[in-house]
């Protein structure tokens, strides 16, 4: 049976049908990412404090999300959570991306705060700052700028994450892709159209996150 050759002229025709998809596609990412760092600090700061038991609970969770797949934690928000309450997919996606994201936004964080040489916080705290204030105004502002880096590299793979959402008909773009797929018979092109939209968003994010990063280093000399 001869196959088909691809029919690549329809990627311009097609290109912008996918917006709408790519919008719903940053939607659940910028929420889903912002979630995350939430979740990351507070489970950061929690897994190196002294209290032993919230210690040992936030290394718990940073074992089992860091141990399970996504897939498995979407389903789990999406099917498992409805015997108790009924959560909509774009809420479901969002949830799952920000609890998966927040173990590894945590070890991001802790890895940046202990970084930081202990001889800053002993400063702080002789000219009478309390721990916490020292935390907030002297070391996370230092952790965070050495955060950056990581945290970009997680942005992008939370952009990428976001296409297992189509799982619990999230309309996004693989989503879009399999029904325009469907509807066309021309996968390949459709899936081509996905793929553009991905590097192209992706790229755009790293052109960002590359000027944080050198505007940040301005800061440090200046």
């Amino acid at each position: 049976m001869k196959l088909l050759p691809w029919d690549l002229s329809v990627i311009p025709q097609k290109f912008f049908l996918f917006a709408d998809a790519a919008g719903y596609t940053l939607q659940i990412t910028f929420f889903g990412i912002i979630l995350g760092l939430v979740v990351g600090l507070l489970v950061a700061l929690g897994r190196i404090g002294r209290n032993p038991v919230l210690s040992g609970l936030c290394r718990g969770y940073i074992f089992l999300i860091r141990g399970t797949p996504l897939l498995v934690q979407l389903f789990i928000v999406y099917y498992g959570l409805t015997t108790v309450v009924t959560i909509d997919p774009i809420p479901s996606a969002v949830i799952a991306l920000g609890v998966h994201n927040g173990a590894y936004i945590a070890e991001i964080f802790r890895g940046a705060i202990q970084s930081i040489h202990y001889g800053q916080m002993e400063a702080a705290r002789s000219l009478g700052m309390s721990g916490s204030k020292a935390m907030v105004r002297i070391i996370l502002p230092q952790a965070f700028k050495r955060a950056v880096p990581s945290l970009g590299n997680q942005l992008i793979i939370a952009l990428k994450d976001s296409s297992l959402a189509s799982t619990i008909a999230v309309p996004e773009l693989m989503l879009k892709g399999r029904q325009m797929g469907s509807s066309t018979f021309m996968y390949m092109e459709m899936f081509l159209i996905v793929g553009i939209w991905y590097l192209i968003m992706t790229s755009l994010l790293s052109f960002v996150m590359h000027r944080i990063e050198r505007k940040l280093k301005v800061s440090d000399r200046g």
